[in-house]
């Protein structure tokens, strides 16, 4: 499993471009890993999650804003980023390979500004 980012898959910042175009080769990386090995069971599978409360978010005013850009007007917890990656990783996703899964609160799908 690898993370990725929505920044760089059908979204972009302004001031990130180097940043988004990793993100996105990732998301390549993760499809032709998944056709070169999926025949010998190894699943490849990238996560994107959307803004997290770690030392990356920045500032409490940075958290804010980051909070502002997705639908559910906050940015997750470490947790629940993790839970995510525990599904990729799990038996659960055993028929689940060369996919992306948002775990960004909805991020990827909309755009919105805080009120």
């Amino acid at each position: 499993m690898f993370t990725s980012s929505f920044v760089g898959n059908g979204v972009a910042l302004p001031g990130m471009g180097a940043y988004a175009s990793a993100k996105a080769g990732l998301t390549g990386l993760v499809k032709s890993r998944a056709a070169d090995y999926a025949h010998m069971g190894i699943r490849a599978n990238a996560l994107l999650p959307g803004g997290t409360d770690t030392a990356m978010a920045g500032s409490e005013e940075n958290k804010a804003w980051a909070a502002g850009l997705h639908p559910m007007r906050r940015i997750a917890q470490p947790e629940e980023v993790a839970q995510a990656a525990l599904f990729l990783l799990s038996d659960i996703a055993s028929f689940v390979t060369g996919g992306s899964l948002w775990a960004d609160g909805g991020n990827h799908a909309t755009k919105v500004q805080a009120p």
